[in-house]
């Protein structure tokens, strides 16, 4: 039984809140492209401002992360997969859910890394973070490694919410389960699309100017 809980407990994680924060990041990526450098360093600062953000973060993101992460990578040392007996959907679906889960995990370690953390040391302000992502995505390995990350995260945290709904009792009957099939492929195709179009537009070079905007304001201060 203890298993069990903890298998439904990193189940539950995945999707509150983690997959709220997924979409969430999604958004203010996409203000990127909606209202340019301007428009993502608003987002960014706002985010920011919200009143306790550091427990906000710690107790809505990074232990959950944690959890949900690590135990994942255990599930997946552990995991079966089948698919050279039985050739079936569910079987590519519980293997593929197991392998985006390692991509993902090292993608968001790598990725936090160079953002999140830089911000921690102060070697980066939030004013800067659009311009790292410029930086990061205007080199061909890492938006080709970006770009694996997210289609991989996407897919696991789409997939995940399918498997979410049927081991909570949520999506009972066949029909049930093809309906929220369905609507979890589409929302891997709209949460893909719109993080890569993210990306390509922080390859811009507006992006590149909020770099030696926020050195000249450090210089004035």
């Amino acid at each position: 039984m203890r298993g069990f809980y903890s298998r439904k407990i990193h189940s539950l994680l995945g999707v509150i809140p983690l997959g709220a924060f997924f979409l969430e990041h999604m958004l203010t990526n996409f203000a990127a492209v909606e209202g340019g450098a301007s428009g993502f360093t608003d987002s960014v600062l706002f985010l920011n401002s919200l009143p306790l953000v550091f427990f906000l973060e710690l107790f809505g993101i990074w232990l959950p992360l944690l959890y949900h992460g690590v135990y994942g990578l255990y599930i997946a040392y552990q995991s079966k997969p089948n698919l050279n007996r039985f050739n079936l959907e569910r079987n590519w679906r519980y293997t593929l859910q197991r392998i985006t889960g390692v991509v993902t995990f090292i993608f968001i370690v790598w990725h936090v890394f160079e953002t999140r953390f830089q911000v921690t040391l102060g070697n980066v302000e939030h004013e800067e973070l659009g311009g790292l992502m410029h930086n990061i995505v205007t080199q061909p390995l890492l938006l080709s490694f970006y770009v694996i990350g997210i289609v991989a995260a996407s897919f696991h945290f789409a997939n995940g919410l399918w498997s979410f709904l049927i081991s909570w009792g949520i999506t009972v009957g066949p029909r049930s389960q093809r309906v929220s099939s369905v609507i979890c492929l589409g929302l891997f195709v709209v949460v893909t699309f719109m993080f890569l179009l993210s990306l390509v537009t922080f390859r811009d070079s507006e992006f590149q100017n909020t770099v030696a905007l926020a050195q000249s304001l450090k210089n004035l201060i």
